[in-house]
């Protein structure tokens, strides 16, 4: 196929479509990603399309949202490692919110087998997946319809989360980057989702790589308040998702990392500065263990929990 064919067939899947992955497009075409990045690249130079980490879409800027239909196709795979690591951080008997996307639906699909769970959601199709799950109780927000991403929105949604007091918010956007944190192209999901945030002690954000470093019109949640990432490893050519990273991880952000060599339950990227902002539960809090999926309060290679030592000291003063 000459480039110009393969180009003008590029251009066709992308206007049906909203946006593609590049391993589609590599799979239609039947031609390395290498090649098609570099026809991507030159389509976007003509202006008809916009480039993304891992994909092209429709021109449009800040201000541009993909629906679900579109975004259902962007990097599956890594969603789908992203939801199961996700998953594994959930405890029977919690209490948590899941935000709209294709990636806590995915999230939804695995919360099924969480006996005791409650999921407060705002999501039709997180709803929807979990629907049958005889041991997860449901609590759907009020509001409006968003056929887009099939999400209630609005002030209906925004008023049913007040006073809820969760452990943790599940939430992924359309980019994410260390000086914003977590953005979305509509200011009402934003809205909701800021909502949702202020509800949970601890702030999951889940975003694939082709969202790191993408940034969009509206903030949903500031770098300082995300407590963890979950996300998958980045191409090894795509720098910038790994400068973004570390970015992150150098503003105490915990990233587990699906997927990655050498951790079967996920990597930890390091972070060098630990100071947050974290919402603090009703009664004791457990504790949090840096560089590993679990949230519960462990002796980790041998030492002991903070404050631990002091404590076994005051009891022998008393004693």
């Amino acid at each position: 196929m000459f480039a110009a064919e393969r180009r003008q067939l590029i251009l066709e899947m992308v206007r049906a479509n909203g946006a593609v992955s590049l391993r589609e497009l590599a799979r239609v075409v039947q031609t390395s990603e290498v090649t098609v990045r570099r026809d991507v690249r030159a389509l976007e130079a003509e202006g008809l399309l916009d480039r993304r980490h891992g994909g092209a879409v429709l021109p449009g800027g800040f201000t541009r949202e993909s629906g679900f239909p579109q975004k259902s196709h962007l990097a599956t795979a890594e969603k789908t490692a992203i939801a199961d690591l996700a998953a594994s951080l959930v405890e029977e008997g919690e209490a948590i919110v899941v935000g709209a996307g294709t990636t806590t639906q995915e999230l939804a699909r695995r919360l099924a087998r969480v006996p005791g769970l409650t999921v407060v959601t705002n999501s039709l199709l997180v709803a929807q997946a979990l629907a049958h799950a005889n041991r997860v109780e449901v609590v759907m927000t009020g509001g409006t319809l968003r056929g887009t991403n099939y999400a209630l929105v609005g002030s209906g949604a925004e008023q049913s989360l007040q006073g809820l007091r969760v452990s943790r918010a599940f939430i992924s956007g359309s980019g994410l980057t260390a000086e914003r944190g977590l953005s979305t192209s509509n200011m009402l999901s934003a809205s909701v989702d800021r909502a949702l945030v202020q509800a949970a002690a601890e702030v999951v954000v889940l975003a694939d790589h082709t969202k790191l470093g993408t940034d969009t019109m509206f903030q949903t949640v500031p770098t300082d308040v995300i407590t963890r990432l979950v996300t998958d490893e980045p191409p090894a050519h795509d720098d910038r998702a790994g400068t973004e990273l570390q970015a992150l991880a150098d503003q105490g952000v915990q990233i587990a990392v699906a997927g990655a060599s050498g951790a079967p339950g996920g990597d930890q990227v390091p972070a060098r500065r630990q100071q947050r902002r974290d919402m603090p539960l009703p009664g004791p809090r457990r504790g949090q263990v840096a560089g590993g999926p679990t949230l519960r309060t462990a002796t980790v290679h041998g030492e002991q929990p903070p404050g631990a030592e002091r404590a076994r000291v005051a009891d022998l003063r008393r004693r």
